[in-house]
């Protein structure tokens, strides 16, 4: 993660493979349930999560199977406007804890 300064607060810039690994624990999904859904290998999905492979300069269609079956919204996802706090505020209903706001 990398950090910014934002009218003299630090702020936390999420990675890409950090919003995907939230997300999909927010989903309670496993690493093999993505990448069945997105149908790449585990270990396609295993690089894309740890940050070996940067979704964002992967090919734009792995990158939108990926998005996708964590149900995301592509276009917020590669405009870095995804906030997983508008998850987590469905999700509270369903019984799973709330997460700080992150966003890419």
């Amino acid at each position: 993660m990398s950090a910014g300064i934002l009218d003299g607060f630090q702020t936390i810039i999420p990675t890409a493979a950090a919003v995907l690994s939230e997300k999909r624990q927010i989903l309670r999904l496993t690493q093999q349930e993505v990448a069945d859904r997105a149908k790449i290998t585990l270990r396609q999905y295993q690089r894309l999560e740890s940050g070996e492979r940067n979704i964002l300069t992967s090919s734009f269609g792995l990158a939108c199977r990926v998005i996708e079956a964590l149900d995301m919204d592509v276009s917020k996802f590669y405009h870095g406007d995804y906030y997983l706090e508008e998850e987590v505020k469905t999700m509270r209903g369903k019984g799973i804890a709330s997460r700080k706001k992150s966003s890419i």
